[in-house]
């Protein structure tokens, strides 16, 4: 669990070096295999909001860690909550 919870860190300092100051994220925390992240910021709104959200599964899919966005939450104008999910690998 150590690992999982490097990663999703990891994730947020890459997240926020790429997408800052348009998007910013902060681990909520984590709950078994889900990472919820909060987003803040004044995105840019014609890329599609959500789509900042789902950028930070990307990132962790560079670090090795494959999820997918479970939960979308709008919280406030400059501010989002993404529930991801680890997918586990098919063999």
């Amino acid at each position: 669990m150590e690992k999982f919870e490097e990663i999703a860190k990891k994730g947020v300092q890459i997240y926020n070096r790429y997408r800052s100051p348009e998007s910013r994220a902060e681990l909520l925390g984590l709950e078994g295999r889900r990472i919820r992240v909060r987003f803040e910021g004044p995105f840019c709104r014609t890329c599609g909001i959500r789509d900042w959200v789902e950028d930070y599964a990307y990132f962790l899919e560079e670090l090795g860690l494959r999820v997918r966005l479970i939960e979308y939450l709008e919280t406030g104008s400059e501010e989002r909550v993404g529930v991801f999910e680890v997918v586990e690998d098919e063999d």
